[in-house]
This record gives structure tokens, C-alpha cells and sequence, in this order.
């Protein structure tokens, strides 16, 4: 049975760097290292890595949990007009509050590379906070192929 965290300050600030949080996104291999794995040893890198993560993911590719992820890889090959940026900001928006409630979105800004050759690409970032730490902003980009 889990213990139930009863404090009213339940982040918790990352000093520690013995201390690994999560594993680190692509998988790698550490030589000499404190596990097999690289890790990630702070809050926001792991939170970093889940969004980056759940963008990727998509619905029905994760075996039983046919709901996470989202479905944005179908945009990939269509103009990016406002009302597809709308679409995709309202599924990244839906889909937080959904898997990732502790994160407080700031900012979404989606881009696709019109000017050069790559037009198949959409450019995604976020700008976020975790909701017990309201001062600090983060930033996270993610390129759809």
C-alpha cells in the first residue's frame, strides 16, 4: 500500500546529484556508471523527457494504455493553417491535463519549415511550469517528422 505524502511543500528541490530521477531520453549505455542506463538526475530533465515523450507517442502504440499519446505525426503532411495550430494546441492541452496535471502550460508555439526544403516537419515549443514551482519557466522543442 502506498504512503500517502501529507507535507504542503511535496515538490522536491533537486541538489542531490546522486540522485537519479529518471532515465534519460534516447536509451544510452553509461561506461563506469552508476547503473546501465544515463539518468536523468533533476525533476524538470525527467519532465522534459515525458513531454517530449508523450508528443512522440502515438494513441494505440503503447501496449495497455491505448490513450496515451497523442496523434500528431497525421499533421505532418498537411498545411499548417491557424485553424490546424488550434487543433494541435487544444490536443497538446487536452492531453496534459490528462497525463501530465502537475504541468502548467505557458506558451505553445507550432511552426512548420515552409522556407527550405524540409516542409514535412512541424516544430513545436512549450513553455511550461510545475505547478509548485510557479516562478520557474521551462522550455521544451519538439520536431515532428
Amino acid at each position: 500500500m502506498p504512503i500517502l505524502d501529507r507535507r504542503t511543500n511535496q515538490f522536491v528541490e533537486d541538489k542531490d546529484t546522486r540522485v537519479s530521477v529518471g532515465i534519460d531520453f534516447p536509451f544510452g549505455r553509461v561506461p563506469d556508471g552508476d547503473g546501465y542506463f544515463k539518468t536523468s538526475k533533476t525533476t524538470v530533465d525527467a519532465i522534459k523527457n515525458n513531454i517530449k515523450l508523450l508528443l512522440k507517442t502515438e494513441r494505440s502504440e503503447r501496449l495497455f494504455q491505448p490513450f496515451l499519446g497523442m496523434n500528431l505525426k497525421r499533421f505532418v503532411f498537411e498545411q499548417i493553417t491557424e485553424d490546424v495550430r488550434i487543433q494541435i494546441e487544444n490536443d497538446i492541452v487536452d492531453t496534459f491535463e490528462t497525463w501530465l496535471p502537475f504541468v502548467e502550460l505557458r506558451d505553445i508555439e507550432i511552426s512548420s519549415d515552409s522556407i527550405t526544403e524540409d516542409r514535412n516537419k512541424i516544430n513545436i515549443n512549450i513553455v511550461f511550469n510545475i505547478k509548485k514551482a510557479p516562478n520557474s519557466l521551462e522550455t521544451v522543442g519538439v520536431v515532428l517528422e
